[in-house]
């Protein structure tokens, strides 16, 4: 099977896309309990399905950067707009004790890139 986003070739049963993590169609399938008929509710209590979005990971976006990425990385993890995030960066640098500066530098480090 391709995925419908980015064309790359999956398994049959796969869920989600290796390369982009774009759900496949699979969910409205598979039935309501989220499983087929030999594995129902995928081994959960009481037969219920797990979430199928894939969980969000924060990472350094380097398409968008302005110096290492790590603002873009949190506007996208928290779905919200990177100048917004960018200015509540900057307020966390004037403000003293200037953490904003030490949560900046351990996030370059510690994040990988996209």
């Amino acid at each position: 099977m391709f995925c419908t986003r980015c064309g790359a070739e999956n398994a049959e049963n796969a869920r989600f896309c290796t390369a982009c993590g774009a759900s496949s169609d699979l969910e409205g399938a598979a039935g309501a309990s989220g499983g087929d008929a030999g594995n129902p509710g995928q081994g959960y209590p009481g037969g219920a399905a797990y979430s199928a979005a894939p969980r969000k990971r924060l990472h350094r976006v380097m398409a968008d950067k302005k110096l290492a990425g790590v603002c873009s990385g949190f506007a996208e993890y928290f779905d919200m707009d990177v100048t917004l995030v960018r200015l509540i960066w900057i307020a966390m640098v004037l403000i003293p004790p200037s953490i904003g500066v030490v949560v900046y530098l351990v996030a370059w480090i510690v994040l990988p890139r996209e």
